[in-house]
């Protein structure tokens, strides 16, 4: 009964879309566990980009279960646009399933959401203003309007009513705004309860007997481990947990079902919005990797900071989740460059270290300390042996291996789906 969790090791944008896209093919159900739509995972599937923001990224496969679980936090006017989106393309929808548990993204989230950010000055998050963290927000409050709600279009009304006049004073009284209408959400929304109505049901019911079954479950996180609530860089992080335990709670399972979890690497690092770096690059090199890696944000467009592989931030990933694996990605991405640094360690008011601080302040001060390596030239993507590889690139991942103490189970040497060494069985 092989269950596994796909965690990305970084701050998101490691390429989690495209090993869960591939994974999925040897899955039946397919699970996203935490996260809203300030997820973006991109998957190319013989030269067509998909962009999916809320949806499964095993969506592309019909005969597969995509599920939306309860630890998601969903705007259903963006989720219907997503499926009309993919249809139109002629990707077929039917096998999407959505948590009645799941709690909604309510426009007045997002309006927090903008003006929270603009009142927090230079101090400010650098959310992507989908209203996600307000609606966790809410969640925790015990006042949020959940999925399930959509279905009764009186409870859904009242609870809505209530919320509405509580937000109401503070866009007035606080930020000096305008009320938010009652009548355009309700509208709004009872539409989109409309398409979304097939697919809301009980989905832990289903992930478990899909489990009970033998069926292979797939779980998706969104974001990455240094974005978690608890244990990313706070206050620089998301609302939720995208760590392997996110899921058993986001989707409503018992830890012991979890066969393998897979963490997810790029081959540098990247990170969108505020907060330390350690080994970001500034220069040239930095920005040639950027643009050769097309990094900038898929929900919001923003160019994303990029520095050099941190091995001390993936040990701490592992051990959080209990890594079994890794897949490490965009590899073609760092080819045609003379030398490449990994760093194995920081170095802190003299000494050296390779734990990853709890505190930004001391963050901040670490000095990361590398390995060199010598570059590779272009890679083949259609090599599927390691001994295929150029020596330079087995050398990298040796490295990442040896400081891990993981094996890595896939490599990614190009964006399309079948541009993908298996060296490790993952199901």
């Amino acid at each position: 009964m092989p269950a596994v969790i796909v965690v990305g090791s970084q701050w998101g944008d490691e390429g989690k879309g495209k090993i869960t896209d591939y994974l999925a093919l040897q899955a039946d159900v397919v699970v996203r566990y935490q996260g809203g739509p300030n997820a973006g995972h991109t998957v190319v599937v013989d030269g067509q980009e998909f962009q999916l923001h809320l949806l499964p990224s095993g969506i592309l496969y019909p005969d597969k279960l995509s599920v939306i679980g309860n630890g998601v936090v969903v705007d259903p006017e963006v989720l219907v646009d997503e499926i009309h989106s993919l249809e139109s393309r002629g990707i077929d929808t039917r096998g999407l399933r959505i948590s009645a548990r799941a709690h909604l993204i309510m426009p007045y989230h997002k309006l927090l959401d903008v003006l929270q950010e603009e009142s927090m000055g230079a101090r400010k998050i650098g959310t992507t203003l989908k209203g996600v963290g307000p609606a966790y927000m809410d969640k925790a409050a015990r006042v949020g309007i959940r999925v399930g709600d959509l279905l009764e279009p009186d409870v859904f009304r009242d609870k809505l009513e209530v919320n509405l006049k509580d937000k109401n004073r503070i866009f007035q009284h606080f930020y000096g705004r305008e009320p938010m209408s009652l009548e355009p959400i309700l509208e709004s929304y009872l539409a989109a309860a409309q398409v979304l109505r097939p697919y809301i049901t009980e989905t832990s019911v289903l992930i478990n007997d899909a489990i009970s079954r033998g069926q292979k479950v797939l779980f998706e996180g969104a974001q990455g481990t240094f974005l978690d609530l608890d244990h990313g860089t706070y206050p620089y992080v998301t609302s939720s947990h995208p760590v392997a335990g996110g899921a058993c709670i986001g989707a409503g399972v018992g830890p012991t079902r979890i066969d393998k979890v897979i963490g997810v690497v790029k081959a540098y690092t990247s990170r969108v919005g505020d907060g330390p770096f350690p080994t970001e690059l500034k220069d040239d090199t930095g920005a040639l990797i950027r643009e050769k890696g097309h990094e900038y944000g898929v929900t919001t467009g923003r160019p994303r900071r990029i520095g050099w592989l941190d091995l001390v931030m993936v040990k701490y990933a592992a051990v959080l989740s209990g890594f079994t694996g890794l897949a490490v990605t965009r590899m073609d991405v760092l080819s045609g460059f003379d030398t490449l640094k990994v760093a194995y360690a920081y170095r802190y008011r003299g000494q050296e270290i390779t734990s990853f601080p709890s505190s930004l302040s001391v963050l901040s001060q670490c000095e990361p300390v590398y390995r060199e390596f010598p570059g590779w030239p272009e890679i083949d993507p259609a090599c599927r042996r390691l001994e295929d590889l150029h020596p330079n690139v087995r050398r990298y991942l040796e490295f990442v291996e040896e400081v891990t103490g993981l094996k890595v189970a896939l490599v990614s040497l190009g964006r399309n789906r079948k541009d993908t060494l298996t060296l490790e069985n993952v199901f």
